[in-house]
C-alpha cells in the first residue's frame, strides 16, 4: 500500500484534499489551498461579532468613567477607540486574503522568517492571557450569580464551571476554523437576543439627569479612556485578524474584508458601551461595584427570574471570545517555531489556560487590576508590531511569495534588523509612558513621564497611557521611512 504524504507543520501543503464538513482541521501554519478558499467577506461578521458581544462590555462604561470624564467624553473616547482599533483589525485582515496564511506567518515578510519568532511569542502570550482571563471571568461569574440565586456558589460550582467552559473552548480550538465559525454563529444569535432582553430589563435603572450632570475631565483623561478602549478591544485582536480572512478567495473584496471585520467587531461593543455608561453614570455605587466585580454587579439589578438566562449570556459571550483566542494562540505558537500539528498546539494552550484560570480563580486576590495591567503592558509591543505590519502591508503591491514565508534563505530572509529594532524602541518608549498602579508588579513603568515633562507617575498624564499610541506610531512611521527599499527588493526578486 502506498503511504499518503503527510503535511509537515509550518510548511505549505503540496496537494491538500478538501476538508470534510465535520472533522478536526488539519491546516496549521501552512498556506490554505486554493480549493479550500471560499465564502465572502460578509461571513467575517459572525466570528467577530460572536467574540465581542459579551455583557462584560457593559463594564467598560464604569472603566471609562473611572477616568473622571463626562458621559459625552466617554462616548466619544470609547466609540473612537473601539471603531479605530477594529478598523486596524480590518486592515490586517486584508493580508489574510492576500496571503492565505495565519497573521504571524505573514508577519515573516516584515521581520524575517526567524526574526519573526519574537512577535510570534508576544502574540502567543497575549492570546493565551486573554483566553485565561475570559475563562477565569466566566468561572467567577457563574459562582457569583449562583450565590445571588441562593444556590451554592462555592468551590464545587467554580470547579464545574471551569471544567464545562474549558471543555467547550478547548474542543473548539482543537476542531478548528469551521467548528468555531458554526459555534460563533449560534453564540451570536443566542447572546445577541438575550443581551437585548437584558438591556430592556435594566432600562428603568437609567437616571438621565445624573448621567448628564457628570463633570468633564481633562484631555489626558479622555486620551486615557480612548487608549483603554483600544487595548481592551481591537488592539487585543490585531495579531489574529488575518487568521479568519485567510480562508477567503483572493478575489474577495478588500473593502468588504475591512468593512465586515470592523462592523462585526465594533457593533456590539459600541452598543454595550453606551448602555454601560448610562448604568454606571446613573448610580455611582453600582459603578464602583462594577469596577470590583463586573458580572456580579451587573446581575444585582436584574429580576431573579432572568438570572439563569443571564448566566447563559455571560458564559456564551465569554466563550465566544476565548474560542478565537485559543485558535489564534495555537497558530502563533506554530509561527514561533513549534513543530507540532495545530490541534496539539491548541491542546497545549488549553492546558496553560486551565492552569492560569486555577491560579486566578482559587489563588489570586483580585482580577480587574492585574487584568488592566496585562492589557496595557502587552498592548504596547503589540501596538508597535501592528504599526510595523500595517506599514509593510501598505508598501506591498504584490501578493506574498508564499513558499518563501517558510524559507529563511528566500526573499524575506532570516532576520530583519530594522523591524526588530523598531519593535524594541517602541516597546521601551511605550512602557516608559504608561502606568499600571493597580498592579503592583508593574510599578516600574512610567519611567519617561518625568523626563518628558508629563508630570511623572503622579501627574495629569500618568494614566493617559500614551505609550500605546507612541509605540504604534513609531512602528508605522519608522517602517514607512526605513523599509521601503527592502520591500521593493523583495517584490523584485524572482
Amino acid at each position: 500500500m502506498t503511504q499518503q504524504p503527510t503535511r509537515e507543520p509550518g510548511l505549505p501543503a503540496a496537494e491538500p484534499t478538501p476538508t470534510p464538513r465535520v472533522a478536526v482541521e488539519t491546516n496549521g501554519a501552512n498556506v490554505i489551498a486554493e480549493n479550500e478558499r471560499r465564502g465572502t467577506p460578509r461571513q467575517l461578521f459572525w466570528p467577530w461579532f460572536g467574540a465581542n458581544v459579551s455583557v462584560f462590555g457593559l463594564a467598560y462604561g464604569s472603566f471609562l468613567l473611572g477616568f473622571g470624564i463626562s458621559f459625552w467624553q466617554a462616548i466619544v473616547a470609547g466609540v473612537v477607540g473601539i471603531v479605530v482599533s477594529f478598523l486596524l483589525c480590518g486592515f490586517v485582515a486584508i493580508a489574510g486574503k492576500r496571503g492565505s496564511a495565519p497573521t504571524l506567518v505573514l508577519s515573516r515578510a516584515a521581520f524575517g522568517v526567524n526574526g519573526n519568532r519574537v512577535p510570534s511569542v508576544l502574540s502567543w502570550v497575549l492570546t493565551v492571557g486573554w483566553e485565561t482571563a475570559l475563562v477565569s471571568l466566566a468561572t467567577l461569574a457563574t459562582a457569583q450569580l449562583f450565590d445571588q440565586l441562593g444556590w451554592n456558589g462555592g468551590t464545587a460550582t467554580k470547579v464545574v464551571a471551569l471544567l464545562v467552559v474549558a471543555a467547550l473552548v478547548v474542543a473548539g480550538g482543537v476542531l478548528g476554523f469551521h467548528a468555531i465559525i458554526r459555534m460563533q454563529t449560534v453564540i451570536t444569535w443566542v447572546t445577541g437576543v438575550l443581551t437585548i432582553v437584558y438591556l430592556v430589563l435594566v432600562a428603568d435603572h437609567v437616571n438621565w439627569p445624573a448621567v448628564s450632570s457628570l463633570p468633564g475631565g481633562s484631555t489626558a483623561a479622555v486620551i486615557g479612556a480612548l487608549v483603554l478602549a483600544m487595548t481592551g478591544y481591537g488592539f487585543g485582536w490585531v495579531n489574529a485578524a488575518a487568521d479568519y480572512s485567510r480562508y477567503l478567495p483572493r478575489s474577495a473584496s478588500a473593502r468588504g474584508v475591512v468593512g465586515w471585520t470592523t462592523f462585526g467587531g465594533a457593533l456590539a461593543p459600541v452598543v454595550l458601551l453606551g448602555a454601560g455608561l448610562l448604568l454606571a453614570g446613573s448610580d455611582s455605587t453600582l459603578s464602583a461595584q462594577i469596577g470590583v466585580d463586573p458580572i456580579g454587579a451587573l446581575g444585582t439589578i436584574l429580576p431573579t427570574w432572568f438570572l439563569v438566562p443571564f448566566i447563559v449570556v455571560v458564559l456564551l459571550g465569554l466563550i465566544g471570545g476565548a474560542l478565537l483566542d485559543i485558535y489564534s494562540s495555537g497558530l502563533s505558537l506554530l509561527a514561533a517555531g513549534l513543530r507540532v500539528p495545530r490541534p496539539v498546539a491548541a491542546t497545549i494552550d488549553g492546558t496553560l489556560m486551565v492552569i492560569g484560570t486555577i491560579a486566578v480563580v482559587f489563588l489570586a486576590d483580585s482580577f480587574i487590576g492585574p487584568f488592566q495591567g496585562f492589557l496595557i503592558t502587552l498592548g504596547v509591543p503589540i501596538a508597535a508590531w501592528c504599526g510595523i505590519f500595517l506599514a509593510d502591508l501598505a508598501m506591498r503591491r504584490r501578493d506574498y511569495a508564499e513558499p518563501e514565508l517558510f524559507d529563511a534563505r528566500g526573499r524575506y530572509g532570516s532576520v530583519a534588523l530594522v523591524p526588530l529594532l523598531l519593535l524594541g524602541i517602541g516597546t521601551v518608549l511605550g512602557w516608559g509612558l504608561v502606568t499600571n498602579l493597580s498592579a503592583g508588579w508593574l510599578d516600574w513603568q512610567g519611567y519617561l513621564l518625568g523626563p518628558f515633562g508629563l508630570g511623572g507617575r503622579d501627574g495629569a498624564w500618568a494614566f493617559a497611557n500614551l505609550g500605546v499610541l507612541a509605540a504604534f506610531v513609531i512602528g508605522l512611521l519608522g517602517t514607512l521611512a526605513l523599509r521601503r527599499p527592502a520591500v521593493r527588493a523583495q517584490e523584485a526578486a524572482r
